[in-house]
């Protein structure tokens, strides 16, 4: 599905997302992302993908329900801020699991000097020295597809390795990016993406952030006026665009 270009370092991209079937713990990102992707990418392309998705491929997820806060995280919890979309580490839960990825010591590190500064008028620095591990997490909420809606879903495991595969396996630049209402982050990428480029060209969440079920896409550098890229015209090209098929992991 096309949406609306972006013009990034006075070049403009078109956009592509790509509605995808409920992916499953277990199920290969790269089968998935190959299927509906595959068959529409060009030489210069750069294929990105929801962190969500590949963590929930990866089988890093946990029911809320399952997970037991013990009293520090219930307690740092109502002192962080949230600075994203959603609660985030503001329940419980994900902080019980923050605490499990990176340890109890590094996460009273991060709230305390958070805290201090905080007192001083900055604010983030709790997520800043967290990490994008930290961060990347995200909580059960309503806005979410279900099942997934009642899940803690952790970031991917190795993000850059995944992008260097779907790169391979594809022949154009993936990206792993963690997208929200607020911004982008690509968490991870094949060595030639431009990631402040990516980011910014997916700034406005062009995945969405509900039930849209979109988890990836592609963008494509314009042809110019001039001379078009490759061999293909422009309604070659939108013959070719991503079609629809089935979910985003978000």
């Amino acid at each position: 599905m096309a949406i609306d270009p972006v013009t990034v370092d006075g070049v403009l991209h078109e956009r592509f997302v790509c509605r995808t079937h409920l992916m499953q713990p277990g199920e290969s990102i790269g089968d998935v992302v190959e299927r509906y992707l595959g068959p529409h990418v060009h030489p210069g392309d750069t294929v990105f993908v929801s962190e969500k998705a590949v963590a929930i491929t990866e089988g890093r997820l946990v029911h809320a329900a399952s997970v037991r806060p013990r009293w520090i995280a219930r307690v740092i919890s109502r002192r962080v801020r949230n600075h994203g979309y959603g609660m985030g580490l503001r329940q419980p839960v994900v902080m019980e699991m923050a605490i499990r990825e990176v340890g109890m010591i590094r996460i009273l590190f991060c709230a305390a000097v958070g805290g201090f500064t905080r007192a001083l008028g900055r604010s983030g620095d709790f997520y800043r020295l967290a990490g994008r591990r930290v961060a990347a997490i995200d909580g059960p909420n309503r806005y979410t597809v279900p099942p997934y809606a009642f899940y803690v879903v952790l970031a991917p495991a190795n993000p850059d390795r995944t992008s260097v595969l779907l790169s391979r396996r594809l022949g154009c630049e993936a990206a792993v990016v963690d997208t929200n209402d607020v911004g982008a982050v690509v968490l991870g990428a094949s060595p030639g993406v431009n990631r402040a480029a990516v980011e910014a060209a997916l700034r406005d969440n062009p995945m969405g952030q509900g039930h849209q079920r979109t988890p990836m896409g592609i963008l494509r550098p314009a042809p110019s006026p001039k001379g078009r890229r490759g061999s293909s015209t422009p309604d070659r090209q939108r013959r070719r665009q991503p079609g629809r098929g089935g979910t985003r992991g978000r």
